[in-house]
C-alpha cells in the first residue's frame, strides 16, 4: 500500500471538507491561490533540496510514494501535504476570526 499517497490525498480531502464545514469560502479567494502558489514556490526551493536524487536528505520508501517526482525530484505527495498544512491553517485562522467577529458584535 502507499502509505505517503494515501494519507497525502486523505490530508486534502480533510482539508476540503473542512473549507466547506467553516463556510470560510477561502478557497473562492484569489488571495488564498497567490498565497499557495509562494508556498509552491518556496516549497520546490527546499523540498528539491532535501530530497533531490543526487544526495537526498530525506529519503522516501519507494514501497510508501507513487514515485512521481517534479520538479528537482520532489515527490508530488509533499504537495499535496503542503496544501494541506497551510490551507488548513489558512482556513482555520478565518473560522477563528469570523467567530471573533460574531462575538464582538453581539457584546455592542
Amino acid at each position: 500500500m502507499r502509505e505517503y499517497t494515501v494519507l497525502a490525498v486523505l490530508a486534502v480531502l480533510a482539508v476540503l471538507a473542512l473549507e466547506r464545514w467553516s463556510g470560510t469560502r477561502v478557497f473562492a479567494r484569489a488571495q488564498f491561490w497567490v498565497s499557495m502558489a509562494i508556498v509552491f514556490g518556496f516549497q520546490v526551493l527546499v523540498d528539491g533540496w532535501l530530497t533531490k536524487l543526487s544526495a537526498p536528505v530525506v529519503i522516501y520508501s519507494p514501497d510508501e510514494f507513487l514515485g512521481i517526482r517534479w520538479p528537482w525530484d520532489v515527490p508530488v505527495e509533499d504537495y499535496l501535504f503542503g496544501f494541506a498544512m497551510v490551507g488548513g491553517a489558512i482556513v482555520l485562522w478565518e473560522r477563528a476570526k469570523q467567530r471573533r467577529h460574531r462575538s464582538l458584535d453581539r457584546e455592542d
